[in-house]
């Protein structure tokens, strides 16, 4: 009953932001948009608004989890229309803090004993409160700030009704041929898979610590130091940053901070987390990052985490070495390679595609190139030729275009490729060199062993296989003309079934609001699908 109301709710928001009528405008449904003329609220007078202005504040009036669905959204431009990208970066987290007094009972509940005896000072009053946690501040029994991290009651259950009524929209998606493309269902699996990550408090407390033992030695990036007896899997103590936000330019300019040393520093802290650590944070926005008062970057917001193996890092390497030699067929070859391409990508029509992303980009000076973008139209184009790409990639891209951003926010001539060089050509000698051959092949010796007696065997049989094959194909030919046919037979009535189901929903809300002829109207197009559907 309750994922009924919400299913209700869900659907007033998504009409009175006219999120029905952008479905309805999409190629997909076209046919489908006379149904708009005979609804009632078509004709009510709305606001003017940009579609990607709607969907953005249909999400917010959803409520926290939808508005992290957006963000997560936001995050994969290969898949959204850029108006809609953009306005979609602009969601915020920010919810209205629930009882101070209450999350002083879960800290307490969770830490096995009062604030009184945990800490020196404990503040009821929040410091910040958003969709998945709240903060409060403390102070330890040894005089040092920190903040304290709870989750907010009652989240996991929401997430998880939420995310259930998500998987019906993408499962209704599913049945139409552009699904193929955005892959609704994955969407929404990745975001579960990230959202249920950022509940485990445990779980950011190792990231920190993680990432703090990276940069130990350095003084490139400050990562503030994990109070572990504190900790819990729904709550996390951690030193308290205190430092101005990097994108507060004026203050840091009052300060006197060099930018463009500032701007330089933030990309060697990216690459090095990339190229050298393999772990690097994926959140990087400027509400997390701050400058402290010795102009060094100190980072918060553990959550969300990227980690790249080795492969990932060689076609990284290779991407941008052939971008800048203006070596199209080795970006084409970067992807084909990484093993990414299916059977039926037209290896030539997807480097004349690259050719005509990257030309236009020599035409610019290196410091106006977004290198990020680059990769990021890359991607989208590989899509377009069936070649999938790995999803840590995707979430590399958006922390580079973060950085990207941010950098030349604070140094508009920030040339981004002379500070990426040396780790790209550093990876590259490393890759090469012999010491790195011969570990590889004496990781593979084992297997070669074990494979070579059986070579004259699997010979035969393929040979003998070879034949077979040519008959299987031309019945299989035949086959699946007939199978296909069945397909677009079964498409349509699921297609009409579908339809028939919603509007007996919409029928059944005209009803109980006594809106009699709309209902009699709903009812009869719930007929005429219903039969289309036998």
């Amino acid at each position: 009953m309750r994922n009924l109301a919400r299913f209700f709710k869900i659907l007033r928001v998504l009409i009175y932001y006219r999120i029905d009528a952008l479905l309805l405008s999409t190629s997909l449904l076209s046919r489908f948009k006379f149904l708009l003329y005979i609804t009632p609220w078509h004709y009510i007078p709305r606001k003017k608004r940009t579609r990607g202005e709607r969907i953005r504040l249909a999400l917010e009036e959803l409520g926290p989890i939808f508005i992290k669905f957006g963000q997560t959204l936001s995050t994969r431009p290969d898949l959204l229309p850029k108006d809609i990208s953009d306005e979609l970066v602009k969601l915020q987290d920010a919810c209205p803090a629930f009882d101070g007094k209450q999350a002083q009972k879960m800290i307490e509940a969770s830490l096995g004993d009062s604030t009184e005896v945990l800490f020196k000072e404990f503040s009821i009053e929040p410091l910040a409160s958003a969709s998945i946690a709240q903060v409060h501040t403390a102070t330890t029994h040894n005089g040092d700030d920190v903040v304290v991290k709870i989750i907010r009651p009652k989240v996991g259950e929401i997430i998880q009704r939420d995310i259930a009524l998500m998987f019906v929209f993408a499962q209704f998606f599913n049945q139409f041929k552009i699904s193929e493309k955005i892959r609704p269902t994955e969407i929404v699996k990745e975001f579960e898979d990230i959202i249920l990550l950022e509940l485990d408090m445990a779980r950011e407390a190792n990231n920190a610590q993680r990432l703090r033992d990276n940069f130990a030695d350095s003084d490139l990036l400050y990562v503030p130091k994990v109070y572990w007896d504190l900790c819990t899997a729904d709550v996390l103590t951690i030193e308290r940053i205190y430092g101005t936000p990097v994108g507060n330019i004026a203050q840091l300019k009052a300060d006197k901070v060099d930018m463009k040393r500032l701007a330089e520093e933030g990309v060697i802290i990216f690459f090095t987390q990339v190229f050298v650590h393999n772990f690097f944070h994926a959140d990087m926005h400027p509400g997390n990052i701050f400058v402290d008062k010795n102009g060094r970057y100190a980072g918060i917001d553990f959550g969300i985490m990227g980690v790249l193996d080795e492969s990932d890092k060689d076609f990284l390497a290779d991407i941008f070495l052939a971008f800048f030699n203006q070596d199209y067929h080795g970006v084409a070859s970067a992807y084909i390679d990484s093993g990414w391409a299916s059977a039926s990508t037209d290896v030539q029509a997807f480097e004349r595609a690259i050719g005509r992303i990257c030309a236009p980009m020599f035409e610019k000076s290196l410091d106006e190139i977004s290198f990020g973008q680059v990769l990021m139209d890359l991607m989208a184009e590989a899509k377009n030729f069936d070649i999938t790409v790995q999803p840590q990639l995707l979430l590399l891209d958006k922390t580079l275009l973060n950085i990207e951003g941010l950098g030349r926010q604070l140094y508009p001539k920030l040339d981004l490729w002379a500070t990426a060089k040396p780790f790209l050509e550093n990876l590259m000698r490393e890759k090469h060199s012999l010491k790195n051959t011969v570990e590889k092949f004496k990781k593979q010796v084992p297997q070669l062993l074990k494979d070579i007696p059986e070579l004259p065997t699997l010979t035969i049989n393929a040979l003998k296989k070879l034949d077979k094959v040519q008959d299987f194909n031309r019945l299989s030919a035949q086959q699946t003309a007939l199978i296909t046919k069945q397909l677009k037979i079964n498409h349509k009535k699921q297609t009409a079934a579908i339809f028939a189901g919603t509007l007996t929903v919409v029928s059944s809300i005209f009803i109980s609001q006594s809106w009699w002829i709309a209902g009699s109207i709903s009812a009869f197009f719930t007929f005429i699908f219903w039969l289309k559907s036998k």
